[in-house]
């Protein structure tokens, strides 16, 4: 429990301020790195050896992690730090919680802030960008401290509202960069599927690195509904009453579907694709980040 209870997004909701719940699921994830085992694995390489406190989070083979689910260190020449953007999906369908105490827009934030805290901590610039049917804010790179503090105050003050046009927030943002960048993007894409993925591919083909984390409610993952349900779109206020015991294995067959077809298509492009719900710990979103920097390093 010791560092699960860093990472269960149940206790960091007990958490209010959010540079707070930054710093704690980032100690969470590095505690877990430092008390990783080293057992009975014959290291692939000469150049490898057991992480250690200290080490820079970059310089661990996440290959070898992915093959064994243990921390090795391979030395390599320095990296270019990397211009990192967050971008936050912040319309009304982001709001949606069944029985979570984070919505999926609190989870995000919390997933992004520590993002921002660990690309800080290395030096990392970051900004932020938060669109729902066009670019609501923008936060342009840095990698000096106070950036944490500006990033997590416009954090703070975005609510979800609104409906979603991904396409053209996209297009906006694909404009505003001016160098390589990596595109960390925070969304639960509920809307047309082949027009998100157009709008991906023109950022990636633009020379950009980009990670999809995809974050739904437990409930849009696991459908919990029983008996006759009705169901309202947080965007276009439309109803529809269903079923849920009749509608539920079409529904959970169709969600698994659309996750894995957005992972194949992103996967064909170099995009990664992160799938969360919002009753994971935030170690996940963090490995999947730290998993794209070492593949790109």
């Amino acid at each position: 429990m010791s560092v699960e209870k860093y990472l269960k997004p149940e206790v960091i909701n007990q958490i209010k301020r959010l540079d707070l719940r930054a710093q704690f699921v980032v100690k969470g994830f590095l505690h877990g790195l430092h008390a990783s085992p080293f057992q009975g694995f014959s290291v692939e390489f000469s150049e490898h050896r057991r992480y250690a406190q200290g080490d820079d989070l970059k310089d661990i083979d996440w290959q070898v992690y992915a093959k064994t689910d243990k921390y090795y260190v391979k030395k390599f020449e320095a990296e270019t730090n990397i211009t990192g953007y967050l971008v936050m999906d912040l319309s009304s369908s982001m709001g949606y919680t069944y029985q979570q105490t984070l919505t999926k827009f609190d989870y995000a934030v919390c997933l992004a802030a520590a993002l921002a805290y660990l690309m800080v901590q290395q030096l990392d610039p970051v900004g932020l960008v938060t669109f729902n049917d066009k670019i609501r804010a923008s936060l342009a790179p840095r990698s000096k401290r106070t950036q944490l503090a500006n990033l997590l105050t416009l954090l703070s003050k975005a609510k979800p509202d609104g409906t979603t046009d991904f396409k053209q927030s996209m297009q906006q943002l694909a404009a505003m960069l001016k160098t390589r960048s990596l595109i960390m993007v925070f969304s639960d894409f509920l809307v047309d599927e082949q027009e998100t993925l157009d709008a991906l591919y023109r950022i990636r083909h633009g020379g950009h690195d980009v990670i999809l984390f995809h974050v739904l409610d437990e409930a849009e993952v696991t459908f919990p509904f029983r008996g006759l349900y009705k169901m309202t779109d947080p965007e276009t206020g439309d109803e529809l009453k269903i079923d849920g015991d009749g509608f539920r294995a079409d529904y959970v067959k169709q969600i698994e579907a659309f996750r894995e077809n957005l992972n194949r298509e992103c996967r064909k492009s170099g995009i990664d694709y992160v799938p969360l719900d919002t009753s994971m710990q935030f170690d996940k979103a963090l490995l999947g980040y730290l998993l794209s920097r070492r593949a790109r390093g």
